[in-house]
């Protein structure tokens, strides 16, 4: 399935049903009493979190979404029906923007997570809702508010545990294949990958039945310049935004004989450039392809003087052969404990942010202030209330 990270929907949230001016009557009684019900609520607009889609495919070729009116009230004090909620599913890693003026509205992080953008319009009152000892017959009512509507750009930013950053050809697809169940395409030239791979990594050493696992990322290669977007630049290292640890690949024996510390270096430049929280995540570098070091002139020699300059920076470093699966193991290890502790993190962090988590931030996230019932006079003010039925 393609990977579609970026479109723009419209959504329309229903109109509140108006309410009715009626009265009871019989055979020789008419006008016995109102009886005039409200109308029903609109429709909202919900944003649900989908951990199974891994893409905006399902919004992509269906951009307008319209939620169900309220019915209007009916005789005898009836409410009226309100309108059917309509409910988009996306992606964890969503995030929701209003189109126009750019501004965040809520983020998709969560399984289960229900995020109202579009509240429907608040039912209208019926004008037996206006009786008073010294109005007993009143003709008063108010209309159902109206919806809400909006043009919103939905970004998609993987949720991967851990992305792999390095140049093309460096073997990050080879290793997320050895690694997970995943099947990125893998060949012998640049850019083999052009779009973000997911694969499930699990800690099978650990046991059968065990669980742990954490999920890793395969991201286009980096090059130069990629963070004044050269390349896939921006395409790349949005996705490496999510993910909680990064793994740099640097092939310890390039072909065209570059220097692998040159390739690291480059590849920490290019993620300060582009966002140094970025470039400060917890991270490991991984010196593969590690089995070529014997048929090269003091391959090994090489190979622990690259570690130890890289080590002298304060990285760890893992010296692997994602081909012949050296090293794998203890990688795979290091890598499930890194994510371990910035899980616990995330959760603690998330916790703190539960009412934007639950949904509670919608209304007044979008400046709905007033998009409760309001009372008759506000109604009147608003030209929404009136004297007789219309």
């Amino acid at each position: 399935m393609k990977f579609i990270d970026s479109t723009e929907i419209f959504v329309a949230s229903g109109s509140g049903g108006n309410g009715l001016v009626s009265f009871k009557t019989a055979s020789n009684k008419p006008r016995l009493g109102p009886d005039g019900g409200d109308g029903g609520h609109g429709g909202d607009i919900v944003f649900v979190a989908a951990p199974q889609l891994n893409t905006l495919s399902t919004v992509r070729y269906k951009s307008r979404f319209i939620a169900e009116n309220g019915a209007r009230g009916g005789t005898s004090g009836k409410t009226g029906r309100s309108g059917e909620d309509t409910e988009i599913y996306l992606p964890l890693g969503t995030e929701v923007y209003d189109a126009n003026s750019g501004r965040l509205i809520c983020e998709i992080l969560v399984a289960g997570q229900r995020e109202i953008v579009a509240e429907g319009g608040r039912r209208g009152f019926g004008n037996l809702r206006f009786v008073s000892s010294t109005h007993q017959a009143p003709e008063e009512y108010v209309a159902g508010q109206p919806g809400v509507e909006l043009t919103l750009r939905l970004e998609l930013k993987l949720l991967a545990d851990v992305g792999l950053a390095g140049l093309p050809n460096a073997g990050k697809s080879t290793l997320l294949s050895v690694m997970s169940a995943a099947k990125p395409k893998i060949a012998d030239y640049p850019f083999t990958t052009l779009e973000p791979q997911l694969g499930v990594v699990e800690l099978s050493e650990r046991g059968e039945f065990n669980l742990q696992s954490f999920v890793m990322a395969d991201i286009p290669g980096l090059i130069e310049g990629a963070s004044e977007g050269k390349g896939l630049g921006h395409e790349f290292l949005r996705h490496l935004e999510r993910t909680k640890v990064i793994a740099y690949i640097v092939d310890a024996f390039p072909i065209d004989g570059t220097d692998p510390l040159a390739t690291f270096d480059l590849l920490r430049s290019e993620l300060h450039a582009y966002d140094e929280t970025l470039a400060n995540r917890k991270s490991v570098v991984v010196l593969n392809k590690c089995d070529m070091a014997d048929g090269e002139d003091d391959g090994p020699k090489k190979l622990m003087i690259m570690k130890e300059s890289i080590e002298a920076m304060d990285f760890k470093v893992f010296v692997i052969s994602a081909a012949t699966r050296i090293g794998l193991v203890e990688l795979k290890e290091e890598l499930y404990e890194l994510v371990s502790e910035e899980r616990r993190l995330f959760e603690a962090e998330l916790a703190s942010r539960l009412p934007v988590v639950k949904g509670l931030m919608s209304a007044v996230a979008l400046g709905l202030e007033n998009h409760g019932m309001l009372d008759f006079s506000n109604a009147i003010a608003d030209g929404r209330a009136f004297a007789k039925q219309g």
